[in-house]
């Protein structure tokens, strides 16, 4: 009877192990991780612009690097406006050579398309 009930303990320590990896696992690290998409600003917008369910399974949550010209910057928000189309977060502060009109190459996760702003969303981004 001991053994089972040692065994039991054993077992649900192992169980209880593997659920707290599996509920606290690490976050991703946009900025380590290779872009699985390299494309232009005006690429990604015509796909959602024509399909937007299909893009979204293509691009949604993936790390991806968008190249463009810088429309506005924003350093308190550390945000970036690429083609007018699609709104950059940084981590990190914005380097002071990033500036309007520039052309501009940026990596991050990309999270979505607000289509009532008609714009796409990344954050995570850091300048390649």
């Amino acid at each position: 009877m001991k053994k089972k009930i040692y065994f039991l303990i054993i077992l649900l320590l192992i169980i209880g192990f593997f659920v707290y990896k599996f509920i606290y696992k690490e976050h991703r690290d946009i900025s380590t991780e290779n872009a699985s998409i390299v494309e232009t600003t005006s690429q990604i917008y015509s796909a959602f612009s024509s399909n937007e369910s299909e893009a979204n399974s293509k691009y949604l949550d993936k790390t991806i690097e968008v190249k463009g010209l810088v429309t506005s910057v924003d350093k308190s928000t550390k945000s970036v406006v690429i083609d007018s189309k699609l709104n950059a977060i940084f981590q990190n502060e914005l380097s002071e050579d990033i500036i309007v009109n520039d052309s501009i190459i940026v990596k991050g996760r990309l999270v979505g398309f607000d289509s009532l702003l008609d714009e796409l969303q990344m954050d995570q981004c850091t300048k390649k």
